[in-house]
């Protein structure tokens, strides 16, 4: 498979609220957080895609898992396209370049994201399995860990690789589920019509929001004891964009326009 789009404008397409943080760090970490985010939206591509039933879903989920688990930079032979390939109709591109965006992170640090990425995929595969269902906040809980709260623990490991920098990694958890616990609730509807519910049973949005401003206020102490540093200058703008989705939500809107985004990043 030959793709010629680099990974920055893929990143660029995949995601407007983490391009901008990303694309501001320094080379080598830049490298690092890239390669984190595009293999997890790889997999997250796949766990959410309508083109897909169960059975495949886990079956490319737990052998992704598996290739990452035996990957190395001296791998001559892509395991991954020969595994994806016979779906390679119904994935998207950033998803079949998985084995490329494993290999983006400078050496130190890329096994570190493989691991995390495995143990990613295997989740996602559980959740796929279970159809989705959220029955309790400790399931919810148990959520957002898997797709979330484990990349605020990969983000910690990928600053302390990069300067030394150290952080609290509950506060950690904390973030990446806040941010997770605001996208279900911008989500909410779409979600509803593929029939899945991430809210627990006789959950309403006052609830959500009160779980997503709890796992928030972790966040808040996570960023305030980081001193000036590319982490903080990364870490601030999805948590200030987090806030301004729930603060329009409450005021009726969808979500953020670009307009919004690029406004809130400038003030930074």
């Amino acid at each position: 498979m030959n793709f010629n789009r680099d990974p920055w404008e893929i990143l660029k397409q995949t995601s407007r609220t983490f391009y901008i943080p990303i694309n501001s760090l320094p080379k080598e970490l830049r490298k690092a957080v890239t390669s984190a985010y595009l293999c997890m939206r790889a997999i997250d591509d796949i766990e959410d895609s309508d083109l897909l039933d169960s059975k495949t879903k886990i079956q490319l989920l737990r052998s992704i898992s598996l290739n990452l688990q035996s990957q190395h930079y001296s791998n001559a032979q892509d395991l991954f396209s020969e595994d994806l390939a016979y779906y390679s109709h119904n994935l998207p591109e950033v998803s079949l370049r998985i084995k490329e965006w494993s290999l983006l992170a400078p050496q130190a640090i890329a096994p570190r994201i493989w691991d995390a990425t495995a143990a990613m995929a295997d989740r996602m595969a559980y959740w796929v399995e279970q159809d989705w269902q959220i029955n309790t906040r400790a399931d919810l809980d148990r959520y957002t860990f898997s797709v979330a709260g484990s990349v605020g623990l990969l983000l910690s490991d990928i600053w302390g690789w990069y300067d030394g920098t150290v952080t609290n990694r509950d506060h950690a958890i904390g973030f990446g589920r806040g941010l997770q616990a605001v996208n279900i609730m911008r989500n909410r509807q779409e979600d509803l019509s593929r029939g899945v519910d991430f809210f627990p049973h006789d959950w309403d949005m006052a609830m959500m929001q009160e779980y997503t401003r709890s796992q928030l206020q972790l966040a808040n102490l996570y960023i305030e004891a980081l001193s000036e540093s590319p982490a903080l200058d990364f870490c601030r703008i999805p948590l200030t964009l987090a806030y301004a989705t729930l603060e329009a939500m409450a005021a009726g809107k969808e979500k953020l326009s670009r307009k919004d985004v690029l406004s809130l990043v400038a003030k930074l």
